[in-house]
């Protein structure tokens, strides 16, 4: 979407700041020996509450309100109730919506509890990444060169990126052009963000994997090789200067 007027650029932080601060709320609502079917229902209420819309709910009749994935399943995940949070587990929560006719798109991963199973440091450099991409987004800036810094401080660190997803365009619809602002660095993609667009930028972070693989539930995804992943994910509007986080409420 490109932000002609003030009144869409007002539309578009009221949808923001309604996905930021549900997710927010879920993360610091989430609990051990909590399923996430609890967690699901807890962010429908938020949602309602203030007049959003679930996205992947109306969009695509998903069978849950937000996307609740757990350790190996990293995305898309369907909201159970028979899948109860343990101590140590990663979770990740992607809350996007639509209200006023405008959409915006957020999630995050995170640990239930200790850290387990050691991968603290993956959900962390999975934020930290997402945060330095997006200060180095501008008008004019190419795609291409946000994937290549993506993907170089995650090799730096140890880690390989998810090739076969990432960020989109966001704004009068949950997917929007660009499409595909992948997280590493694609030669042929001559594209560049343009000033006063609204785009929804997200690492993908992985232990082992490169590519996704779809769970039997034909929903979640896991990654190809196992491992874990860590996502995070902001909407933003696209500047002349440093972006616009619009979802910076969810504390990311």
């Amino acid at each position: 979407m490109i932000i002609k007027t003030e009144e869409e650029l007002q539309g578009m932080e009221l949808v923001s700041e309604a996905v930021a601060v549900t997710l927010q709320k879920m993360r610091d609502y989430t609990q051990i020996g909590m399923s996430t079917k609890e967690i699901d229902e807890y962010g429908r209420q938020l949602l309602e509450a203030i007049g959003a819309k679930s996205a992947p709910f109306e969009t695509y009749s998903f069978p849950g309100y937000s996307c609740i994935s757990v350790n190996q399943e990293f995305a898309h995940g369907v909201p159970s109730d028979k899948v109860m949070l343990k101590n140590g587990d990663i979770i990740n929560i992607d809350v996007s919506a639509e209200m006023g006719g405008f959409w915006a798109d957020n999630g995050c991963s995170f640990i239930v509890g200790d850290d387990i199973q050691g991968i603290q440091h993956l959900v962390d450099t999975s934020q930290e990444i997402l945060l330095d991409a997006i200060s180095h987004i501008s008008g004019g800036v190419r795609i291409a060169d946000i994937g290549k810094l993506m993907e170089t401080k995650a090799k730096k660190a140890g880690y390989t990126v998810i090739r076969d997803l990432g960020g989109h365009g966001v704004g009068r619809s949950l997917h929007e052009e660009p499409d595909a602002i992948m997280n590493y660095y694609d030669r042929f993609d001559k594209r560049r963000f343009r000033k006063d667009s609204v785009v929804a930028i997200e690492t993908f972070i992985s232990t082992k994997s490169a590519f996704i693989e779809t769970a039997a539930d034909k929903w979640a995804f896991m990654g190809s090789k196992g491992g874990f992943v860590a996502q995070h994910e902001h909407t933003i509007l696209i500047t002349a200067g440093k972006p616009i986080i619009l979802t910076a409420a969810n504390g990311i």
